[in-house]
């Protein structure tokens, strides 16, 4: 319960930013490059975490870490409406509030990769966010439209605090115990698997920031309007609860590479199909594919990276990795559509960070093959 709850909340942003970059646009008045910073700094934030935590993993009390974090994060949403409508106070508050939430995603991964079924745990794991995320796209329009931007960060700081109390739950016992660095005991052929696995989950993330975020602006342009995108996004988001529970279910019993191969073939079609099919009916079948083989293949990727190193330390950077690629997707399909790419082309770009991003899972071989 303690895993999926802060897996769910402290990734928020991302999971509703269709929404969450149109209530910036329409309320703060800023375009697409603005829009694209603003998640780029609170992703990267959330990413930066994960290089302290290098540092305090097995140095430190992993509960007294987890509170301040938790701290951290609570205050930071409930605090940010203050300096609303300020852009550059909003810039300095998720960059604050992203930096511990990030570091709850650190102690919540590496619970879930000391779990003896990790596709099975990363699939419910994966659950949990998109059940918030369908949650959150559904309700969020009518918030904003009664209450506007702050909202979102007092609703979500709200909610964390009610969830604090599980916090202890996820550090016990495997995320007390620390991290065991002479578990592997990697050479240099070892290093670059684990730069492939890397660059995989990067590239994955890029695709996925860049496409999710400009997701309202498709079905605008697919001819969708007003409150009917948020509940189309909300029932892709039921889409992608179906793709995660069935990775779930499928943990431990599928051939994992047969399932990265699936997952990855479906994203890339859907992703080309969001880019190049006309219409809203087109729109709503292409995005709900997207959002089910994200979900689907995402379980699979992480246990595939985490299997590269049982010391914990790579799993503990795939924060920074996840954060870095939701933080540079955006920011790159910002900056081209006001470079006056279309946004078809934005999409086919990510289409191919997808396969690059399969690429480097194929050629990196399994972990006794280092041996």
């Amino acid at each position: 319960m303690a895993l999926v709850a802060f897996a769910a909340v402290t990734p928020m942003a991302l999971l509703v930013a269709p929404a969450l970059a149109a209530q910036l646009g329409t309320e703060m008045g800023i375009g697409p490059s603005q829009i694209g910073t603003y998640f780029f700094v609170e992703n990267g934030a959330f990413s930066a975490a994960s290089l302290l935590s290098l540092f305090w993993l097995g140095r430190l009390n992993v509960r007294i870490v987890g509170l301040v974090a938790l701290t951290v994060f609570i205050l930071g949403n409930l605090t940010t409406p203050m300096v609303l409508p300020d852009y550059t106070g909003l810039l300095f508050m998720r960059t604050v509030t992203g930096f511990g939430g990030g570091t709850l995603m650190v102690l919540s991964m590496i619970s879930a990769q000391d779990a003896g079924n990790p596709d099975r745990v990363f699939g419910y794991w994966v659950v949990g966010q998109l059940v918030a995320g369908a949650v959150g796209l559904a309700l969020l329009p009518h918030l904003f439209a009664a209450y506007g931007l702050a909202s979102f960060y007092i609703v979500l700081g709200t909610v964390t605090l009610l969830l604090s109390p599980l916090y202890k739950g996820f550090l016990a016992p495997a995320a007390s115990e620390a991290p065991k660095p002479n578990a592997a005991a990697p050479g240099s052929r070892f290093v670059a698997l684990a730069i492939l696995a890397v660059a995989a989950i990067l590239a994955f993330y890029v695709a996925i920031g860049g496409v999710w975020t400009f997701a309202s602006m498709a079905a605008t342009q697919a001819g969708i309007e007003g409150a009917s995108v948020g509940t189309i996004l909300a029932i892709a988001s039921l889409f992608g609860i179906a793709g995660s529970m069935i990775a779930a279910f499928l943990g431990g019993r599928a051939a994992r590479r047969a399932m990265l191969l699936l997952g990855y073939a479906i994203l890339v079609v859907s992703i080309v199909a969001v880019a190049t099919l006309h219409g809203g009916s087109a729109y709503i079948v292409a995005i709900c594919t997207f959002k089910f083989a994200w979900t689907f293949v995402l379980p699979f990727i992480i246990a595939e990276a985490a299997s590269r190193d049982r010391s914990g330390r790579l799993v503990a950077s795939t924060t920074l990795i996840i954060g870095t690629g939701l933080s540079l997707g955006p920011l790159f399909a910002g900056n081209l559509l006001e470079a006056s790419w279309s946004l078809g082309s934005v999409f086919i770009a990510a289409a191919l960070c997808g396969v690059l991003s399969f690429a480097c899972l194929l050629i990196s071989p399994r972990p006794e093959e280092t041996s």
